[in-house]
């Protein structure tokens, strides 16, 4: 049997509704919930004492079972003349005091002004509310105008509802600027149709203030479930939001519960219950079909200790997905935590999840399912946050403290709007224990003397150790400078200019000034938040060989061009791009535009090196990219960064039939390793430039 409607306008139609109720016959029509379900939070805010007016009952048990608790003073209105006769004739014996009446609600004249104590609308108001037309608006108006009439003041709105969005707009917008307060509820395990979460809205009628008084503040407030506490907001746009994150959470609960899907990886954010910032942010992986699992390898939790969920193995999707086949479970929730939270130990987080991960279950898991929580050494991890700031260019930023895997301690620069990269890294030096130096995820370990540590400023924690690049794709493009050696430039001894886009935290720029001893490194960064950063921080530190001019870029390397009296034997590109719905992040496109690469080659010596950091998940971009550098640039070597998105190109002049051959890079790099190591100087034995070298292929 059809019982719903064919459109959705249908719902407003009292036609539809009395074709509706004499094919239903004499069968109740629950369409949000049983009063079972519904009763935790309506007794909250109706008393069995108080005078109830229920709009739209149709032929649901609703008012019956409310009657049967000690709910008396129960009046019942509907347009349906149909539901309301089966409804009196069901109810006249068992429940005498119970009053129906045809009356439709946008014209109660039946009842006088303050009549009751409560309404209570189960379903009607959506209904009436198909969509967000000016008809629709208008019809719901008068509801509402009725609903204001017919309460008494310290009555309630009490509204079950879908909650969508015109829905809720229009009725947070009427009594929100009636003065009323507004609050909506999550009903706890009660889905509607269309894998829908229900809520209950409550609307509890003010006094309105005399004419020329002061205006009632706004209360607008959200109950996550039953028993929780109400989380006030600002806003009517902010509780619509708070809605929208709860539905969308409900669809994603229904998509997971349904089945496994290893090409779609959805992440949520958990967030406290009180101040509702984010606490967790869990990532759900699939295994992909084929995978071999262990018959009982349902479902685990990943725990990602504090500080490394930048990692390539938990901060890309390639990563989780390789994590997850590891690990060898059907699906694996991947859970990382937030930064400016307190967690106790992997127990009390174990506590805390446990209850909402099995939310995320995958369908046909077995009952009393155990599921193990996994992590990497058993502790949480350690992260301070050190330095808090903000950049009218970047947005809101932390310099923060981390220890890494190997027991290091690491300082990042970190931008909130894209926190799960790390923009600059350093290594911090410990008094006693300069450690053996190595790089983290890399199988190659070396010792190395004292590091050259700049001195931290006063509260500002341990030193930088300037003598270790953190970062590899920094590793790469310092072993670029090994073409110049290839060419016949002296490292040792001669002068070496270098001009390097983009600062981040200054470990490149400064280590090129500290090894290279004839260098001169000249620096374009378009913040000023930065450079005050690298220098308060990260023991960055200008001189005469190493300089930071501030600026656009593109507006300074079109100046030097058009000069003409400048050239580097260097250039090197390391700037990322703010467009995060780009397919390339980094550079930003218009530093790769021929017309501006043009004017980047004729500020190169003959001989000299471009380098450039290039991020690109997008395989035609970098085609193109690709194609505009090969026809300025004949030489170009690439090389790939393990666990990485970032590629290194390294650009030359040259004909490409003078690209040096294996052999002979393996001896330019040995010989730049010579010249930058020197006796008596801190050096990161991990950072082997010949090494580097062999990955470099002809691009």
């Amino acid at each position: 049997m059809n019982l719903l409607p064919k459109s959705s306008k249908e719902f407003s139609s009292a036609e539809y509704w009395e074709k509706f109720f004499k094919k239903r016959g004499d069968k109740s029509f629950e369409w949000y919930g049983t009063y079972t379900e519904l009763c935790g939070v309506l007794h909250r805010y109706i008393k069995p004492t108080d005078a109830v007016l229920v709009v739209g009952c149709g032929s649901s048990e609703l008012s019956e079972q409310m009657y049967d608790a000690g709910y008396r003073a129960l009046t019942n209105i509907d347009i349906s003349t149909t539901a309301l006769a089966r409804m009196q004739e069901r109810n006249s014996a068992r429940r005498p005091d119970m009053a129906f009446l045809c009356v439709d609600a946008q014209h109660m004249e039946p009842f006088s002004d303050g009549s009751f104590q409560a309404v209570l609308d189960k379903g009607t108001l959506d209904a009436l509310a198909p969509d967000g037309s000016p008809d629709t608006l208008g019809r719901v108006g008068r509801v509402f105008a009725e609903v204001c009439r017919v309460l008494r003041v310290g009555g309630r709105y009490v509204c079950v509802t879908l909650a969508q969005e015109h829905v809720l707009r229009a009725a947070v917008d009427h009594f929100s600027g009636e003065g009323w307060a507004v609050r909506v509820h999550r009903v706890e395990g009660q889905e509607g149709g269309f894998c829908l979460p229900v809520f209950v809205l409550v609307c509890t009628k003010f006094r309105r203030p005399a004419e020329g008084g002061a205006a009632l503040p706004q209360i607008l407030e959200v109950c996550e479930g039953e028993e929780g506490p109400p989380r006030r907001l600002g806003a009517p746009e902010e509780l619509l939001d708070a809605v929208r994150e709860i539905q969308a959470y409900a669809l994603l609960r229904s998509q997971l519960a349904s089945h496994t899907d290893p090409a779609q990886t959805p992440t949520l954010q958990l967030c406290h219950a009180h101040t509702g910032r984010p606490r967790y942010s869990c990532h759900v992986v699939d295994s992909p079909a084929g995978a071999t699992l262990h018959r009982a390898s349902h479902f685990a939790v990943f725990i990602v200790p504090q500080g490394r969920e930048t990692n390539w193995l938990f901060g890309t999707a390639e990563g989780r997905s390789q994590l997850a086949g590891s690990a060898g479970f059907r699906r694996l929730v991947v859970v990382a935590m937030h930064r400016d939270q307190e967690y106790q130990d992997m127990e009390a987080i174990q506590s805390e999840l446990s209850a909402k991960v099995m939310e995320l279950a995958p369908p046909g898991l077995p009952a009393n399912h155990q599921v193990p929580f996994l992590s990497v050494g058993g502790d949480l991890g350690q992260r301070s946050v050190m330095h808090r700031g903000s950049s009218t260019l970047s947005g809101d930023f932390v310099v923060e403290d981390v220890r890494g895997e190997e027991g290091r301690l690491y300082r990042r620069l970190v931008f909130l709007s894209n926190s799960s990269v790390v923009q600059s890294e350093s290594l911090l030096g410990e008094t006693g224990n300069p450690g053996s130096g190595r790089k983290r995820n890399r199988k190659k370990k070396g010792q190395r003397a004292g590091p050259v540590q700049a001195p931290p400023p006063e509260g500002r924690g341990q030193a930088v150790d300037r003598s270790f690049l953190c970062c590899a794709h920094h590793r790469v493009m310092v072993s670029g400078l090994a073409l110049l050696r290839g060419r016949g430039t002296d490292l040792a001894e001669g002068p070496v200019s270098v001009l390097l886009v983009g600062l981040g935290g200054g470990a490149l720029p400064q280590f090129l000034h500290d090894y290279v001893r004839g260098s001169r490194v000249q620096v374009l960064e378009i913040d000023p938040a930065v450079l005050q950063v690298a220098s308060g921080w990260f023991g960055f530190e200008q001189d005469d060989r190493l300089t930071v001019t501030l600026g656009d870029g593109l507006e300074l390397i079109d100046a030097l061009a058009q000069g003409g009296n400048c050239s580097y034997d260097v250039i090197m590109f390391d700037v990322d791009s703010k467009d995060p719905t780009l397919g390339m992040s980094c550079p930003p496109p218009a530093f790769v535009e021929q017309s501006f690469l043009e004017k980047v080659k004729s500020i190169l010596t003959p001989q000299g090196v471009f380098v450039l950091n290039l991020v690109c998940r997008d395989p035609a971009l970098r085609v193109g990219v690709l194609s505009v550098l090969r026809g300025l640039f004949p030489q170009i070597y690439e090389c790939g960064i393990e666990d990485e998105v970032n590629e290194i190109l390294l650009c030359q002049q040259g004909p490409q039939e003078q690209a040096l051959t294996p052999p002979e890079l393996l001896s330019a790099g040995q010989a730049l390793q010579g010249a930058l190591r020197r006796p008596g100087q801190p050096w990161d034995c991990s950072l082997d430039i010949a090494a580097l070298l062999e990955n470099l292929r002809i691009a």
